[in-house]
């Protein structure tokens, strides 16, 4: 019979060493890391792709290593966790969650599959993404590279949403690449009018999209021209951006200690 603390003893190892890997910065750390970004961007990427490849017989296939990779990240990243109830309730891990579950029950949850690249948003969020930016002292991109994933996630959701609801109707989609067609175009406004959304929820989705497209753009604009800032909380009234040579903070004058990028 095993001895509770002998078992609690190897969950507290088992745990040290996924905080180690996930969020260390030793050469096994950093290789670990590498591997896990490159494991996560092919997941996007079949997600991406996954209502091209849905009728084919190796989808399944996938699907189940998709499944099994996905739940043993989950359970790495709870494991990593300092504080596991505060990592569930943060919306990044409700996500992937709920990604799991749309994996998991596909007959009962086919038509939200289009969430699943919901992904690409929760993998921004991690860190995964900009620590190579970090280490090579070009922070600077990681806004505009935020606001590139941001835009690239909802034109994705939006591509999916349009196929899974709206193909085969009077529409004129026809297979994915009509959805991420449209979707385009309603984002940029272009509108050449040769694929339009059916009814008042059609329409009411394609002005959805107009809207919160434009947004995206706007911020993917100041995100590329705006002078770059910092992120540094003051330690007085809390304000976080701050341009890279402060000595003050701009709100309420405290003096600031910002690191160099450069140094680190």
């Amino acid at each position: 019979m095993n001895d509770p603390n002998t078992l609690k003893h190897r969950l507290d190892r088992l745990r040290g060493t996924m905080r180690l890997l996930y969020h260390g910065h030793s050469p096994a750390a950093e290789k670990f890391q590498r591997i896990a970004l490159l494991v996560d961007l092919a997941i996007i990427v079949f997600f991406i792709v996954g209502p091209v490849l849905r009728d084919r017989p190796s989808y399944i296939w996938l699907d189940i290593a998709v499944v099994i990779l996905l739940l043993a990240d989950i359970v790495a990243r709870g494991l990593a966790a300092t504080d596991v109830w505060r990592w569930l309730k943060q919306a990044t891990t409700l996500v992937d969650l709920f990604v799991l579950v749309t994996l998991l029950f596909p007959a009962w949850l086919a038509n939200f599959g289009f969430l699943r690249i919901l992904r690409l948003w929760t993998l921004s969020r991690t860190g995964f993404l900009w620590r190579p930016l970090r280490r090579r002292g070009l922070a600077q991109w990681e806004d505009t590279g935020r606001a590139i994933v941001n835009l690239a996630t909802f034109l994705f959701v939006v591509a999916a949403f349009v196929f899974t609801f709206f193909a085969g109707t009077d529409s004129g989609i026809e297979g994915y690449v009509d959805a991420l067609y449209f979707t385009v175009t309603s984002v940029t406004t272009t509108g050449y009018g040769d694929i339009t959304l059916p009814g008042t929820w059609g329409k009411l989705v394609s002005i959805l999209v107009m809207i919160v497209g434009i947004t995206l753009f706007v911020r993917l604009a100041q995100a590329i021209f705006r002078p770059h800032k910092v992120n540094f909380p003051c330690p007085q009234c809390g304000l976080s951006r701050h341009d890279p040579d402060a000595v003050h903070c701009k709100a309420c004058g405290h003096i600031l200690n910002i690191p160099d990028e450069g140094a680190h």
